[in-house]
């Protein structure tokens, strides 16, 4: 066992004086050491019920012969973050999130861990350190919040950024945007909807990197509390199999996440992030997967944001082995996952319990997936787009551009109604340097909604958007435009084509007019010069 290094033999007396400082007795320092890294705080509904789910956890290692060791990593509410500067701050805690489950794997010599995590960036960075210290690992995810109701209707999280356009619309009274703000948001768990938390978890799952119906097992319900003991119990046999993330996080086991999401039309992030782990994890991913697998996989679940059907439903349902079933002929059954059992063996006799919810391949929800990459003369480098959240009417939309430097600028004017049916909002410098720290846009993208442009308006950015976003939404273009891409050089007024089905984004610009622009084109000065968004700043 690598704990062996700081317990075993004559040399490591001081070191076991330590850990007997613990209160751990000869007994528990002979077993495996397994570490629980547990992103619970009391600032996120995600992660304010996570120390339960760690107790149920760490239950589960010491029933099955384990030591566990509970250590914390930090947390974003992206919700808490959107829309000011502390948005800036979201991506960059991945890596620190990351790193810091390293340190503590690495420095203590760990033999296993279980990641207890839940939120946007949370997830994809404890699967980063998994993948990066291959020491055998699982996450358990703390599952999904229960839906709010308002006047009938079932509503959370991103009810009220649309609430507030709906209001600057002249369409919701303030006092209404109350009683809709006292029912979005019930209890603990990530909000409700497939966005980029749920839709990691539903990727995790699909990955193999944790137990079956974690991902849709609501937070505050029993079920999560067993699967956390039960994934107690299954990080100890995977430490004595020697059973690691390298043998699960395989090239095939990827594709079949990719799939997943797009039969559920989940958040664009997820292509930042499965790109992530699968550098860490030594796979080659390319852009192109995405959308390979979005133009053969059909798009089976109609999710909230852009469907009736929240997370709760989904697991009703069947949850993921369910949608992995019907799936089948799509995916590799094979591949390995954290139960030692593979993906086919897993979901054996999981079935769709409503149809409405998992629609059959025969008749799916659309024909494509849920996320396309665009490319063309605006994004030489592509950019994304999640077609399930996007009308028919706007999978081909050509105007005027309606250029902004920020998200604030962008924000003001579309309540001020100074953006109008048929334009292209283009809202630049807000990619990973130019932001810094590439901010999600919701809310532009909301107030866009809420005031009922989605179906005249595109909007296009190199920042990126949430999961809760729908309509028309690019983001991801690259290269982006503080790195000096096409971008950066258009000008108000100018046509932008957007073409979906041709996966096509474009600015009606010679290339000669383009190179001409980006030879005139200055640098913008830094917004943040010191702490951690100064590393992902250009150097002035």
């Amino acid at each position: 066992m690598r704990s062996d290094t700081i317990k075993k033999g004559i040399e490591r007396a001081p070191h076991r004086a330590l850990l007997k400082a613990l209160g751990l007795t000869d007994e528990d320092i002979a077993k495996p050491f397994i570490g629980i890294a547990n992103s619970y705080t009391t600032i996120v509904p995600g992660h304010i019920h996570l120390n339960e789910i760690a107790a149920a956890v760490k239950a589960g290692i010491e029933a099955a012969g384990g030591t566990p060791f509970e250590f914390n990593t930090i947390a974003v509410c992206d919700g808490l973050a959107m829309g000011h500067e502390g948005m800036r701050y979201s991506l960059p805690s991945r890596e620190l999130i990351a790193d810091s489950v390293e340190i503590m794997a690495q420095a203590h010599r760990l033999d296993g861990l279980v990641l207890v995590s839940n939120c946007d960036k949370v997830t994809p960075g404890m699967l980063m350190a998994a993948a990066r210290l291959d020491i055998p690992a699982i996450l358990v995810t703390g599952g999904p919040m229960a839906s709010g109701t308002f006047r009938g209707k079932k509503i959370g999280y991103s009810s009220m950024p649309e609430g507030l356009g709906q209001v600057y619309a002249g369409k919701m009274k303030p006092e209404e945007l109350i009683q809709l703000e006292n029912a979005a948001c019930p209890g603990c768990g990530s909000c409700n909807g497939m966005f980029t938390a749920n839709t990691m978890a539903c990727v995790t799952e699909a990955l193999g990197m944790s137990l079956p119906y974690c991902a849709t097992a609501l937070a505050n319900s029993a079920q999560k509390i067993r699967i956390a003991k039960e994934t107690g119990e299954a990080i100890v046999k995977l430490v004595r199999n020697d059973t690691r993330p390298s043998a699960i996080m395989k090239r095939e086991a990827f594709q079949n996440a990719i799939n997943v999401d797009m039969a559920l039309g989940g958040s664009t992030n997820t292509v930042l992030h499965l790109s992530a782990i699968a550098r860490e994890a030594d796979v080659a991913l390319p852009l192109s997967a995405f959308d390979e697998a979005g133009r053969r996989v059909p798009h089976l679940c109609s999710m909230i944001p852009s469907g009736p059907y929240a997370l709760e439903d989904l697991h009703v349902a069947g949850g993921i082995p369910a949608l992995m079933n019907e799936l089948k002929p799509l995916l590799n059954m094979d591949a390995l996952t954290v139960t030692g059992k593979s993906i086919g063996e897993n979901v054996a006799g999981a079935e769709v319990l409503d149809a409405e919810v998992i629609c059959p391949l025969s008749n799916p929800v659309h024909k494509e997936g849920g996320i396309a990459i665009l490319t063309g003369n605006l994004a030489p480098k592509g950019a994304v787009v999640k077609t399930a959240a996007v009308s028919p009417k706007m999978l081909r939309h050509k105007g005027p551009a309606r250029v902004f430097d920020s998200e604030q600028e962008a924000v003001a004017a579309i309540r001020a109604h100074k953006v109008q049916p048929g334009d292209v909002v283009v809202i630049r410098y807000e990619g990973p340097k130019g932001g810094p720290g590439m901010p999600e846009m919701l809310i532009p993208t909301a107030t866009i909604a809420g005031m009922g442009l989605s179906e005249s308006v595109a909007l296009i950015t190199d920042g990126r958007f949430s999961g809760a976003t729908r309509g028309p939404c690019i983001g991801h273009v690259a290269p982006e435009a503080a790195e000096a891409g096409p971008i950066a050089v258009v000008k108000q007024g100018d046509v932008i084509v957007v073409d979906i089905p041709n996966r096509a984004l474009n600015v009606e610009l010679s290339d000669e007019e383009i190179r001409k622009r980006l030879a005139a084109w200055k640098p913008k000065p830094p917004r943040i010069t010191k702490g951690i968004l100064a590393r992902y700043s250009p150097t002035p």
